[in-house]
C-alpha cells in the first residue's frame, strides 16, 4: 500500500510540472494568464461600433461608454417594444376612434349603412360590405351576449392584442345561419354557467382581455347595402347576460362619412396607447417574456407610464426608427414565400400565413416580422382567412408594387387585368389605399374602389376586365377607372368573398399592375 502510494506522489509530481513549468507552455501565456486564452473571450481595450468608440479597463467600460450602451439598449427596447406592441396599440387606436363616435355601452354599435368611404381612417376598410363594429367591456358588464342574425357575412371578435375570439357567419361555428354567443372575461370558464345557461343555447367563447372588439360584414344585394343594414339593425344584439332577460334597445351610430381615426400612431403616443391596454388588461393577457420587454422601457400595470426627459427623446426616437421598419419591412419583402406567385408581385393577404403567425409549424416560433407588418397595415385576422374554405370567408392579396417591383405612384398611370369568371361567389373588388394612413386613398372619389358584382364595368372580349388607376382617367375608361393623386403613393388590396377553388389551385391568377405612362 505504502510502495502505490509514493509510485502516485511522484506521479502527480511530475505531471505537475508539466503543466505548470513547461517553458512552451509558458510562453504562449497570454499577458495577464497563466494559460493562453482565445481571442474571442476578450474584450480589447477600444472597440468601434456604430455607436461611437467604445473604450474599456481590461474588459471593463468606462462611464461614457456604458451611458453610450445603455442609451443604445433603451433604444432597441423602444424599438422591439413597438414592433412588437403593434397588436395592441393597433386594437387600441381602434377603441379609441370608436369611443369618439359615442360607442360606450355594449348596446350600442356603429354601423355603416351607407358603407364606408374614404373620410374614415380604418386601416384598409373596405367600401363593398355594411361593417358593423363595436367594443365590449367585460370588466365593467361581466359575461356578454352577442347575438347575430342568420345571411350575414363573415365576421370577427378579438381580443385587445387583436388575438382571435372566434369567428362569426359563414365561417365560424353557426356556418351563416345565424345564433347567441356568451363572451366570458379572464377568469371564467363555461362549467360557472352550469344550470344557468340552456343546453346549446349559447356558444361560448373566452376572451383574454376585458375589452374585445366585434366586427361583422354585411354584403351588398342588387348592388345595395340596404337589406344588409336592415339584417343588422333587426337582427344584433349585444347585452349583459345579467340583462338577458330585459336587454336594453340597441342604439345604432352612423359610421358612413363620419371624419374619425382608428388608426394607432407612429410617434411617441404609440406607446402611450400601449400603456393604456398594459394597465388595464389582466396581468396574465401577455406572456412574460412579452410583459419583460414593455416593462424595460416603463410600460408596466399599475405603473404610471411616465419617463423622464431623457427617456422620452429615446421612445421617440424608437418610434421614427419603428414605423420606417415596418415600412421597410411592407415595401420590401424579404421573404419570397410571401409572394402567391412566381415572378409576381401580389403578396398573399395574410402575411406569414398564419393567423398566429407560427413559423414553419412551430419550429421557427413566432414570425414577428410579420405580425408587426400585418398589424401595422390591417386590423383584423381569422383562422378563415388561412384555411381553404370553399364558398365561405374571404380571400385577399396586396398589391403594392409594379410589375417591375417599384412602388406605386400616384401621378402614373396603370392598368391591372382580371381575368374572367371571377373566383369569387359574392364579389370581387379591388379598393385603393393612401400608403401614408393606410386607409382607404382620399380624392374626388369617395369610393375608392371597384366591385365586380356592384359596378358595371368595361369587359374584353375575352370576359377579363382592365382596371385603371391615375390621376386622370383614360380616354373611353372612365368606368373601369379609380382616381390616385400626384405626388401621393398607394397600394391595393384585391379581395375576394366566399372564394371559389380557381383561387386556391391558381389557375385563376390577376395580371399584374402595369406602368402605362
Amino acid at each position: 500500500m505504502m510502495r502505490r502510494s509514493t509510485m502516485s506522489l511522484s506521479f502527480a509530481t511530475i505531471l505537475s510540472g508539466l503543466i505548470f513549468c513547461h517553458p512552451a507552455i509558458a510562453q504562449d501565456a497570454t499577458p495577464g494568464f497563466n494559460t493562453k486564452i482565445p481571442e474571442e473571450v476578450l474584450t480589447p481595450d477600444t472597440v468601434e461600433t456604430r455607436i461611437g468608440t467604445l473604450e474599456f479597463f481590461d474588459g471593463i467600460p468606462n462611464e461614457e461608454s456604458a451611458a453610450a450602451l445603455f442609451a443604445n439598449l433603451d433604444l432597441n427596447r423602444g424599438l422591439q417594444a413597438l414592433l412588437n406592441g403593434m397588436p395592441a396599440s393597433n386594437f387600441e387606436a381602434g377603441r379609441n376612434g370608436h369611443i369618439a363616435l359615442g360607442q360606450v355601452e355594449a348596446n350600442q354599435a356603429i354601423i355603416f349603412d351607407g358603407l364606408m368611404d374614404s373620410n374614415s381612417l380604418f386601416l384598409t376598410g373596405n367600401a363593398g360590405t355594411v361593417y358593423f363594429t363595436s367594443f365590449l367591456d367585460l370588466q365593467r358588464d361581466g359575461p356578454t351576449v352577442v347575438e347575430i342574425p342568420g345571411g350575414s357575412g363573415p365576421g370577427i371578435m378579438i381580443d385587445a392584442f387583436s388575438r382571435n375570439i372566434v369567428d362569426m357567419g359563414p365561417p365560424g361555428p353557426h356556418q351563416g345561419n345565424g345564433g347567441k354567443f356568451l363572451i366570458l372575461p379572464p377568469g371564467y370558464t363555461a362549467a360557472d354557467f352550469d344550470g344557468i345557461i340552456g343546453k346549446g343555447e349559447y356558444t361560448i367563447a373566452s376572451s383574454r382581455s376585458y375589452a374585445v372588439w366585434v366586427l361583422l360584414r354585411g354584403f351588398l344585394k342588387d348592388g345595395k347595402p340596404d337589406f344588409s343594414s336592415q339584417l343588422f339593425r333587426n337582427g344584433i344584439k349585444i347585452y349583459p347576460l345579467s340583462s338577458a332577460a330585459n336587454p336594453p334597445e340597441m342604439e345604432w351610430i352612423s359610421g358612413t362619412g363620419k371624419d374619425f381615426n382608428t388608426v394607432h400612431s407612429a410617434s411617441f403616443k404609440f406607446f402611450e396607447e400601449l400603456h393604456s391596454v398594459i394597465d388595464r388588461e389582466p396581468v396574465e393577457f401577455l406572456d412574460p417574456e412579452l410583459r419583460g420587454l414593455f416593462a424595460s422601457i416603463g410600460i408596466q400595470k399599475g405603473t404610471p407610464f411616465a419617463p423622464d426627459e431623457r427617456m422620452k427623446k429615446i421612445l421617440t426616437q424608437a418610434a421614427k426608427l419603428g414605423n420606417a421598419t415596418v415600412r421597410a419591412l411592407f415595401w420590401y419583402e424579404r421573404d419570397q414565400d410571401e409572394f402567391l406567385y412566381e415572378d409576381s408581385y401580389w403578396k398573399r393577404g395574410m402575411i406569414g400565413n398564419s393567423y398566429e403567425y407560427i413559423e414553419d409549424q412551430g419550429l421557427g416560433g413566432r414570425d414577428l416580422d410579420a405580425r408587426a407588418q400585418y398589424f401595422y397595415m390591417a386590423t383584423f385576422n381569422s383562422p378563415a382567412m388561412v384555411w381553404k374554405l370553399i364558398g365561405k370567408g374571404s380571400q385577399y392579396a396586396w398589391g403594392y408594387l409594379d410589375s417591375n417591383g417599384d412602388y406605386l405612384d400616384g401621378g402614373k398611370t396603370y392598368k391591372l387585368n382580371l381575368p374572367g369568371d371571377a373566383p369569387a361567389e359574392k364579389f370581387m373588388s379591388i379598393v385603393v389605399y393612401d400608403s401614408q394612413t393606410r386607409s382607404m386613398l382620399q380624392t374626388s372619389q369617395p369610393y375608392p374602389n371597384k366591385n365586380n358584382k356592384r359596378d358595371k364595368l368595361e369587359t374584353n372580349d375575352d370576359g377579363s376586365i382592365d382596371i385603371y388607376f391615375g390621376p386622370e382617367a383614360p380616354e373611353g375608361k372612365e368606368a373601369n377607372w379609380i382616381e390616385t393623386r400626384p405626388d401621393k403613393g398607394w397600394f391595393s388590396l384585391l379581395r375576394l368573398y366566399s372564394p371559389t377553388e380557381a383561387w386556391f389551385d391558381k389557375t385563376w391568377r390577376p395580371g399584374e399592375i402595369e406602368l402605362v405612362q
